[in-house]
């Protein structure tokens, strides 16, 4: 198998809050979108995508069991981007030889900024 990119949907009953918090927030460019869907580039082969639990078969797990790991450059960076738009991450912490954050989205799915160790 030859996987040639990914891209993760969240199913949500908060639906607009969290792709206001995707869109303006963390400043993910758009894709595509239409009143039920929208989707996010994280990078040239990564997507992440947000959908209207009510116009989809599937129901929000609510953020129960999700985290979405995402690698970055410059942690330090990071962390004031994400206070600037005014999002609460925990402080730094040492993971397994990384460094990471954690915040939240409306729908309640864990986030984990870090960097370190693994190469890209």
């Amino acid at each position: 198998m030859k996987i040639k990119a990914t891209n993760t949907i969240l199913y949500c009953e908060k639906w607009q809050e969290t792709v206001d918090f995707y869109r303006n927030g963390l400043k993910l460019l758009v894709i595509s979108s239409n009143d039920w869907f929208v989707e996010f580039k994280l990078n040239e082969m990564s997507r992440l995508s947000v959908a209207n639990e009510a116009r989809t078969s599937i129901d929000s797990n609510q953020g129960k069991g999700i985290t979405i790991s995402l690698q970055v450059a410059d942690i330090d960076q990071t962390l004031i981007e994400l206070i600037e738009a005014g999002i609460a991450p925990t402080p730094i912490k040492d993971v397994w030889g990384s460094k990471a954050m954690y915040t939240h989205d409306p729908e309640g799915n864990r986030l984990e900024f870090w960097m370190g160790r693994a190469k890209v």
